[in-house]
């Protein structure tokens, strides 16, 4: 039973499936040959991360496909709904990357509060010969420790994210359609303590965070969760993350709040164009970036391939001769 990991798997998640009865195959095929390949190799599933699609012509066009498994949270560049209609399995391993994404919203928070993005920048152009000047210009940075974070999504990675703000002593306000009433548990000496986070209304939390931190699933018709009237309700001056979907900000109502001052600074580690964002958003100086790496660690990768594994096995497939 053949499988074309076609976005990678972890050596882990090969080598369970390996070891299983599985032959996977982790050659990258471009997405105008998926199909074709797909029909021509044999294989029985699909899995992808980001780049790789799996629309419905693609579904239709791969009748011996029996599962799509995207290793990641969300599934946007899945027709899900369409795939399940036509008898496949779909799935996705939503708790393995959450640590390593809270991590780096994290680090964002740190890098925008110190001015970390662009001192960084500057001191390798100009250090030598203005170092009092960048000094005095990135004296005025600001502690974490009592500010507010604002965390719009409250789901797995939203609440990892809590989970380290409460241990730097951030106060944690939070907006989710669905609010969990469990505790947010934040490790001590490894031992978990529970601490109540506060809902809100989204625009309630606009007014009183300090930072902000995207966590939601790909909005129903595309819409942004921060527009141009959202971001007008924020606190002058606030910071924003994004590591959830690009378009989860409107990008031009970003550009204009942060040359504005609405917005001081923010970090993206998502875009509306990927694998191609705008130039004017990669090159604008209040903004921290990264290229879509949340969940690019060895330990989150290595959690993704085992539990899509554990997932592809608890199906119990059998070949179709079989």
């Amino acid at each position: 039973m053949k499988i074309l990991a076609n976005d990678g798997i972890s050596a882990a998640g090969k080598a369970k499936l390996e070891a299983n009865g599985f032959t996977v195959i982790t050659t990258n095929v471009a997405q105008d040959q998926l199909a074709a390949a797909i029909n021509n190799e044999g294989y029985i599933g699909l899995l992808v991360r980001s780049a790789t699609t799996a629309r419905k012509e693609l579904i239709d066009a791969c009748p011996n496909l029996r599962f799509i498994g995207r290793g990641g949270v969300g599934m946007d560049n899945i027709d899900v709904a369409y795939a399940r209609e036509k008898g496949l399995d779909v799935f996705n391993t939503p708790a393995s990357s959450s640590q390593s994404v809270a991590e780096l919203v994290m680090a964002q928070l740190f890098n925008l509060v110190r001015t970390v993005y662009d001192s960084n920048r500057q001191m390798p152009l100009v250090g030598a010969t203005e170092f009092k000047a960048l000094k005095k210009k990135y004296g005025k940075g600001m502690e974490l420790r009592g500010k507010t974070l604002g965390i719009i999504g409250f789901g797995r990675i939203g609440r990892a994210v809590a989970s380290y703000a409460l241990g730097c002593g951030m106060k944690v306000v939070a907006h989710d359609r669905t609010p969990l009433d469990a505790p947010v548990m934040v490790m001590v000496n490894g031992t978990p303590i529970p601490v109540e986070v506060e809902h809100l209304e989204l625009d309630a939390l606009l007014g009183v965070a300090d930072l902000i931190s995207l966590h939601v699933p790909k909005q129903d018709g595309g819409a942004p969760v921060l527009g141009s009237q959202e971001l007008a309700k924020c606190k002058k001056g606030v910071f924003v993350i994004n590591t959830a979907r690009g378009g989860s900000i409107d990008e031009d109502a970003l550009l204009k709040a942060l040359d504005s001052g609405q917005v001081a600074a923010a970090g993206l580690d998502v875009f509306e164009n990927e694998p191609t964002p705008r130039e004017d958003l990669l090159k604008h100086p209040r903004l921290s970036l990264t290229p879509h790496i949340g969940a690019a660690t060895v330990e989150a990768q290595d959690r993704i391939g085992e539990e899509l594994a554990d997932t592809i096995m608890a199906l119990n497939l059998t070949p179709v001769n079989g």
